[in-house]
């Protein structure tokens, strides 16, 4: 939902809230306080019944809010009308959000849920407004009518600037490191140890240890039974690389969709996703690379 003014957020939203409380949804509204207390304010007595978070809050990491979203909506007929924060942002931040709006596709499908995407077209990127059109199926115009994307593809077929280009090198001071399922132990070690020496904040530590220990366990247990993982310091991250000569993922949204809960298995990728800032994955002459980014955070 494009919009350029206060008045035409509330002329949209508005009666498709007061619908949705009619229709017995539980209905969520994430955006800035100012626009809540607008909200508020024109919802009246219904304003009650509405859950309100602030954007700032919410959209600290896009695939823990969607695991927040997962949540919220689990059990429940909902509407969910959310916007991002999208000033201040990086461009590799920007490029995950825009990744993010199209995974919401999938990773929401069985739910009972509508949601609306809000877009301040004052304030939205140039980049995230364009591919809007590409990451949902309907668009609300300003009269409030419904139109499908032509646009539109789905989350799997996306593509963003950079995702089928070569990994940068590791730095030249990397340190390597084989491992096979004996080693798993041992390897957990070497990557605290490395944390720590690099100076890295201790309450990241453990969740650096954690995403990498999964990633190499599933080498092991899916891939080629070994790997190496490739440590260094780059622009206050630590990353860490986990190549697998085991061969490419067969899962075409690997680690953006949660495994059900009496799933044995896809639990590595999606836990990696949500403890890191950001997770890389190539797949180049038959090995897997699966590249984590954490900030330092000191």
């Amino acid at each position: 939902m494009p919009y350029d003014s206060d008045e035409a957020l509330l002329g949209l939203t508005v009666p498709r809230v007061r619908s949705a409380l009619h229709e017995g949804r539980r209905v969520l509204v994430i955006t800035c306080a100012t626009k809540l207390a607008l909200l508020a304010d024109a919802l009246g007595r219904d304003a009650g019944q509405i859950d309100s978070r602030v954007s700032t809050a919410w959209f600290g990491h896009p695939y823990r809010t969607l695991a927040a979203y997962h949540e919220y909506t689990r059990g429940r007929r909902t509407l969910i009308i959310g916007e991002p924060v999208w000033e201040g942002r990086s461009e590799r931040e920007v490029r995950e959000y825009i990744r993010y709006e199209s995974v919401l596709n999938a990773a929401l499908q069985t739910a009972a849920t509508v949601m609306l995407c809000l877009y301040d077209i004052r304030k939205v990127p140039e980049s995230a407004l364009d591919f809007s059109h590409v990451n949902h199926p309907l668009l609300l115009g300003s009269d409030g009518g419904e139109a499908a994307s032509s646009r539109f593809v789905e989350p799997h077929e996306l593509v963003l600037n950079g995702d089928r280009a070569p990994l940068p090198e590791p730095a030249g001071d990397a340190e390597t490191i084989r491992f096979t399922a004996r080693e798993l132990k041992r390897l957990r070690q070497a990557v605290g140890d490395f944390a720590r020496a690099a100076g890295m904040d201790r309450n990241l530590i453990t969740s650096l240890v954690i995403s990498v220990s999964e990633i190499a366990a599933n080498s092991v247990e899916h891939g080629a039974g070994y790997g190496t993982i490739t440590m260094w310091v780059h622009d206050g991250e630590l990353v860490c690389e986990i190549a697998d000569p085991g061969g490419a993922l067969d899962d075409p949204l690997p680690g953006y969709i949660p495994p059900e809960p009496e799933s044995p298995r896809g639990y590595g990728l999606w836990i990696s996703r949500q403890l890191c800032d950001l997770v890389e994955l190539r797949t180049e002459g038959g090995v897997l690379r699966v590249r984590l980014h954490l900030n330092m955070g000191a």
